[in-house]
């Protein structure tokens, strides 16, 4: 049954940060551990790796939207630490681990570059391009435009596929996942799968994939998120659910997946014009993997959030269960303790 929605008087007193003048917009939103710097132009979609001699030197890698753009580093103390060549309007961004280059193994932060109609490939933490240039992506078609983007790396063989979206598109086949392959030192990719159903009401922008369960979730943005195997070799297009229809007052935005255990934890989605997060259960509802009803909304500080990121992992004493960072108006990300929004799940779930 579907959980009754309440919003908690009590949210506030869940986090010591001071309150700014964005936070006051949200009566009782939840308050951000850490507010970045903010960039110059319009932030968009945040990744979060994970350091790993050092979990507690992780950081977020964010991108500022706009011809002049570019991805951008902070620590966990929200500072800008470092940032990409310039790039023109990158949208979305994610993170692979070990990629093998020239007998290395690199770990690399995937961009959309919507006014070149390319994805970008950098590795990390350095920000270094390792793309030749780029990927050229949605070869061939008048709609291209690229936004969301997303990893899937198949745990069987560690094969690395970015699937891409854009700003408008088909009715089917709007997706296109690419295969990323090492290329004279650098890295290519090549099509390998076009699918994904689209209502043609808005775009689709918010791609998740979840590597260890195999599915790739979507917004289709005013409309729902729908859910497909991420593996392309299972050559099954099969739209395997569609929910949020109605849980939302507007747009579908930024998908983050919490991770409580190899097959459980939540799907947090924004909603986006309402300032909160709906939260479903990564699992599936009664007994039923592809049936996800909502558990919680969750109210934020961050305002109108496009995109997000969550972990599982301890990042030391203000985020010892995982983090979560969410993109807001005002050119920043916000960084929230996780202990405080499991604290809300577990209210609505009483």
């Amino acid at each position: 049954m579907q959980k009754t929605i309440l919003y908690l008087a009590l949210i506030a007193a869940l986090s010591s940060c001071k309150t700014s003048k964005l936070a006051r917009l949200q009566p009782g939103a939840l308050k951000p551990a850490v507010v970045t710097q903010p960039t110059p132009h319009d932030t968009d979609d945040p990744a979060i790796w994970i350091n790993p001699a050092d979990p507690t030197q992780s950081l977020v890698i964010g991108t500022d939207k706009d011809s002049d753009g570019g991805l951008y580093l902070y620590n966990l103390k929200g500072e800008i630490i470092g940032k990409s060549e310039p790039l023109k309007r990158p949208n979305n961004v994610d993170i692979a681990y070990g990629f093998k280059i020239a007998g290395r193994n690199v770990d690399i932060a995937v961009t959309t570059e919507r006014e070149t109609n390319k994805i970008r490939i950098f590795s990390l933490p350095d920000l270094k391009a390792v793309d030749n240039g780029g990927i050229s992506v949605f070869e061939g078609e008048t709609e291209r435009d690229p936004m969301g983007v997303s990893i899937y790396t198949r745990p069987s063989d560690g094969e690395i596929f970015v699937v891409v979206g854009r700003k408008t598109g088909p009715a089917s086949g709007y997706l296109w996942q690419y295969k990323l392959e090492e290329n004279a030192g650098a890295i290519g990719g090549k099509v390998v799968r076009k699918f994904g159903n689209f209502s043609g009401k808005k775009e689709i922008e918010a791609i998740a994939v979840d590597n260890e369960l195999g599915y790739i979730y979507y917004a289709d943005e005013q409309v729902g998120i729908k859910k497909y195997f991420a593996d392309p070799d299972k050559k099954d297009d099969t739209e395997l659910a569609f929910f949020g229809q109605k849980d939302f007052k507007s747009d579908h935005e930024g998908i983050a997946i919490y991770k409580k255990s190899a097959e459980t934890g939540y799907l947090l989605i924004s909603n986006q014009q309402k300032n909160t997060f709906m939260v479903y259960a990564r699992e599936g509802s009664n007994g039923d993997p592809h049936k996800h009803t909502l558990l919680a909304e969750i109210p934020v500080s961050t305002i109108e959030c496009d995109g997000a990121d969550v972990i599982n992992v301890n990042l030391g004493a203000q985020f010892p269960n995982g983090m979560f960072v969410a993109m807001s108006n005002g050119m920043t990300f916000h960084m929230y303790d996780w202990n405080n929004i499991q604290a809300l799940i577990d209210q609505f779930a009483k």
